[in-house]
């Protein structure tokens, strides 16, 4: 059964109620009669299936299935209310609702909308409906894995205009339910694992979305790509700065206490603030230790491996935070990770082993004492150099441009300062240290005969004894500092060294008589002491050594000579009671009358 529709039902005036009649009430259960009751939708779309009518539009022609004329007819008509849900409520059917409502979508863009407005109003609402349900659909068969479901409702949704949000719903499920997978399954068993599997599903999928911007997926590409980027990993990087802190925490404090357990040492509470200081200081004015010193066994409690793997995992952090904080946050969080690095390294590990160290450093007097402090500083010289460098290459490019750049210079500052000043601590009490063996083996070994042979004309030795073992120990000293320190600051200890040495020598010369085979053996332990001086290569401390050795030629001097030589030019510009001093040790002081020529 086919009718021809003509143009004259399209002509002024047109009823729409009249129109839909004409058109249905031939087809078994599509007439008005008997009311609503009577319609039957079954047997219309029956009729449909078995038979087909075209509808006339003046100038074209159209092929319009009779069952979508029962939809238009019940859009149009208040007294039969019935919607595409009636046609499309089983899945199976969806393929043939869509047909229907394309069609009818087509035909309503060329009704006039002014006479056709609300009819057009309805069939695009069924049109977004369906559209909706079908994404909706595809969605669902995508997660429920259902392959060939999808393939059947992306063919429908091909000639709707929601096709494209089809492939966006495709991608970002796709994405989404592998994120999740690779994700959640360690979020919180494998803390490790999780950050480092974020920071590489986020850097891959910017990297695809930056590939996929060169293609041409519209004028909008760019934004589409960031919101499906920020759907997908939101939950997780809203959390990542408070994970990545934990996790540094807990691995850094792991690998600190790994290593103090391989050393069977249980670390202790270390003395801070005024009390320490106040201790400190009495220690310093007395020279008495404060309690026993502890015995380390020479052990720094340094450890490069223990320092190359914190700043590992903090360059790893520095660079998941890079990547996966908000640029407004990236100068905040990198700064907190800052402060963790000087907690576990510059704190309880660099700090905390120059407090031991401080504490094991003996008193001045101890005998063999094991000045291993100088140990601790070349460790902690090495470990400064690496901190520096992470500062430098993976902190400052996160922070250059943010106001956290002030606060981390300063941060930076005020732990090295406090580091370096007990690094001036200890070596000012090793230095102290090391002048104490001097004497003491300046005590033990110089004998008040060896610059008063009982026997003047008898003495084969060129150096005595004491100056032997000494100078041997200052050379071993001076090594030490060079390998210890590096720079200026060489120069800085070894002057302070030399300096004191110096002192010492010229101290413990005034305390002996010099008879005239006795000075000149003065003289050669003087020149032996300035030979040592030389290998400390400071100027100043030769030449602290070459006037004591000039001071020691007015030992041996002859008397009428004594004031010449006082004017010579290494004593001229020395204070006369200096002089007068050195010449009051010569056995003929007052024999020679020698008093005379400082009146």
């Amino acid at each position: 059964m086919a009718n021809v529709t003509t143009a004259q039902l399209f002509e002024e005036p047109f009823d729409a109620d009249e129109y839909i009649e004409r058109l249905a009430w031939r087809t078994p259960g599509g007439g008005s009669k008997g009311g609503a009751e009577a319609f039957d939708p079954k047997k219309v779309r029956d009729v449909h299936e078995r038979d087909r009518f075209t509808v006339s539009r003046s100038p074209d022609l159209r092929v319009l299935p009779l069952a979508s004329v029962c939809v238009l007819r019940c859009l149009s008509c208040s007294d039969r209310i019935l919607t595409l849900t009636m046609i499309c409520s089983h899945p199976k059917q969806i393929k043939e609702a869509a047909d229907i409502i394309q069609k009818l979508h087509l035909i309503a863009q060329e009704l006039p909308f002014d006479r056709f407005s609300d009819v057009k109003a309805k069939i695009a609402s069924k049109y977004h409906d369906l559209e909706r349900q079908l994404i909706q659909e595809f969605t669902a068969a995508q997660r429920r894995g259902e392959i060939g479901r999808m393939r059947e409702v992306a063919a429908v949704l091909l000639h709707f205009k929601g096709y494209a949000h089809c492939v966006d719903v495709y991608i970002k499920q796709c994405q989404e339910a592998h994120v999740k997978e690779r994700l959640d399954e360690t979020r919180n068993s494998d803390v490790e694992q999780y950050l480092k599997n974020l920071y590489d599903l986020y850097t891959r999928t910017t990297a695809l979305a930056a590939k996929l911007s060169d293609f041409n997926l519209g004028s909008d590409k760019h934004t589409f790509l960031s919101k499906l980027i920020k759907n997908i990993f939101s939950c997780y990087l809203e959390s990542y700065i408070d994970m990545e802190r934990q996790y540094l925490q807990s691995r850094s404090g792991m690998i600190l206490q790994r290593f103090y357990d391989s050393k069977n040492h249980h670390k202790r509470s270390v003395g801070t603030g005024s009390i320490q200081e106040l201790k400190e200081r009495i220690r310093q004015r007395t020279n008495l230790p404060l309690g026993p010193s502890i015995d380390t066994h020479g052990e720094t409690f340094l450890s490069q491996e223990v320092v190359v793997n914190l700043l590992q995992e903090t360059r790893h952090a520095f660079e998941r935070c890079n990547k996966l904080s908000d640029p407004a946050d990236l100068p905040k969080n990198a700064f907190s990770i800052f402060l963790l690095l000087v907690e576990y390294l510059c704190v309880d590990h660099i700090d905390y082993a120059l407090e031991i160290g401080l504490s094991a450093i003996p008193s001045a007097d101890a005998k063999n004492a094991n000045l291993y402090f100088l140990d601790v500083v070349q460790q902690a010289n090495t470990i400064f150099h690496l901190f520096d460098k992470q500062f430098n290459d993976h902190l400052m490019p996160l922070i250059s441009s943010s106001p956290k750049l002030t606060e981390c210079l300063h941060k930076k500052k005020e732990v090295i300062e406090q580091m370096e000043v007990k690094l001036d601590t200890g070596i000012d009490r090793t230095l102290n240290c090391m002048i104490g063996q001097m004497k003491h083996i300046l005590v033990t070994e110089q004998k008040k005969t060896d610059f008063k042979p009982e026997d003047e004309n008898n003495v084969m030795i060129q150096y005595t004894t004491a100056c032997s073992k000494v100078c041997a120990y200052v050379s071993k000293q001076v090594e030490r500092v060079r390998r210890s320190m590096d720079g200026k600051n060489v120069d800085t200890v070894l002057t302070e060294l030399g300096v004191r040495f110096h002192r010492l020598i010229h101290e413990h010369l005034q305390q002996f008589s010099y008879s005239s085979m006795g000075g000149m053996l003065a003289i050669c332990d003087v020149a032996e002491y300035r030979r040592s001086a030389k290998d400390f290569r400071v100027p100043l401390v030769l030449q602290l050594f070459d006037t004591l050795h000039a001071l020691c030629n007015l030992l041996v001097v002859a008397p009428d000579n004594l004031k010449q030589v006082c004017s010579g030019e290494q004593l001229t510009n020395l204070d006369r009671n200096l002089l007068h001093a050195f010449v009051q040790l010569r056995v003929d002081y007052r024999s020679a009358r020698l008093a005379r020529h400082f009146s």
